[in-house]
């Protein structure tokens, strides 16, 4: 799929999905603001057994490569304040590796998740993964149980890798989600689709112009396995940042409550 010149697709994409001053001059919670005490009460209530599942990916030495992440949360300026129980809310799980990928549950490197692989997603999954407004989407592709076999995310961090395609920031904006997390180092599919190099397309309108969230380097493959078992893909989940003043990017360990 071959997209058209960058700046263009950047300024016609930010100008369709932008949510800038939508709920006032200075709003810090973007899209988090779909995201209300009805929407918590009902994501509460979807705890059944009350199993609990850690999304945070373990890390034994320093470095931002291997740390689970939010980007994009706040003004830079009040990172974490007013963010810290909005991250609260109803998970739905779209295991995309496991619909339309390999018989591992893996999509490619450089496989671009599309609109089409979402929706294909939620009919396999049933009425459970059906995206709501407010919800917090995570899509997972199946790229760290690879990395997992292999060892390590060092050849991973700037090469290819499956995730959202830049064409699916019609979507993101339509379906007035919540926020949206991976489990891969970028979130989006590297590389990008556009016939000249660009550096996070997708990061550059769903960030700025639609205040949307973005999890990068979600662990969700004990998540996944359980969902596919007990054919649940909704859940209680709890994402709350830690409160960086002037970070764009800051450590989670979210937890998913069935």
């Amino acid at each position: 799929m071959i997209l058209g010149p960058v700046e263009e697709e950047l300024a016609k994409a930010g100008a369709a999905y932008r949510n800038r001053g939508r709920w006032g001059e200075d709003d810090a919670l973007g899209t988090l603001n779909f995201v209300d005490d009805a929407i918590r009460a009902h994501a509460a209530s979807l705890v059944r057994r009350g199993r609990a599942f850690s999304l945070a990916q373990g890390t034994d030495r320093a470095g931002a490569q291997v740390v689970t992440r939010w980007q994009g949360l706040g003004r830079g300026d009040d990172t974490g304040q007013g963010l810290r129980g909005a991250c609260t809310g109803r998970g739905v799980l779209l295991d995309v590796g496991r619909a339309v990928g390999d018989p591992r549950g893996e999509l490619p490197d450089g496989f671009p998740v599309l609109e089409e692989h979402l929706r294909e997603t939620v009919e396999a999954q049933g009425a459970t993964s059906s995206v709501r407004r407010g919800d917090l989407v995570l899509v997972r592709t199946g790229q760290l149980g690879r990395v997992r076999r292999q060892g390590t995310w060092d050849r991973y961090a700037a090469g290819d890798a499956p995730g959202l395609s830049f064409t699916t920031l019609g979507w993101l904006h339509r379906t007035e989600i919540a926020a949206v997390a991976t489990d891969t180092c970028g979130l989006e599919v590297r590389p990008s689709g556009f016939t000249g190099p660009v550096s996070s397309p997708l990061h550059r309108v769903a960030v700025p112009h639609m205040g949307l969230p973005l999890g990068e380097m979600w662990d969700l493959e004990t998540l996944s396995a359980d969902c596919a078992a007990d054919g649940v893909y909704e859940f209680l989940l709890v994402a709350a940042p830690l409160p960086v003043t002037g970070a764009a990017g800051v450590p989670v360990n979210p937890i998913a409550v069935k």
